[in-house]
């Protein structure tokens, strides 16, 4: 199992309409990343900068690469779109982390 982490960037005064969205994700949109191979998913929130820590595990014959190009991750982008900083076609804008320490 492999883990990745990454940031994204809420906008200011948005974290209780965020949790709300994810507190009622979408059924079809859960089996989907359930089905791209996602095992765990964890999105923690630092209220100081609204910057969103994301950290998932995912199986090694993962298809997470391929969720940008489902319609459906597509239609929850636009959904999201408005409480996140965003690129050009509402994908979030993220950024990858490096692992600085791991204690199996």
């Amino acid at each position: 199992m492999k883990t990745i982490a990454f940031k994204m960037y809420l906008k200011k005064g948005q974290q209780h309409e965020y949790r709300k969205r994810h507190d009622e994700i979408w059924p079809e949109l859960h089996s989907l990343l359930t089905d791209s191979g996602i095992r765990e998913y964890h999105i923690f929130l630092d209220e100081e900068s609204d910057i969103l820590f994301a950290l998932m595990k995912v199986a090694d014959n993962h298809t997470v690469d391929s969720l940008p190009d489902h319609p459906l991750m597509r239609k929850w982008w636009d959904f999201m779109a408005d409480i996140m900083e965003t690129r050009k076609d509402n994908a979030p804008v993220t950024k990858d982390l490096e692992l600085m320490f791991a204690m199996p």
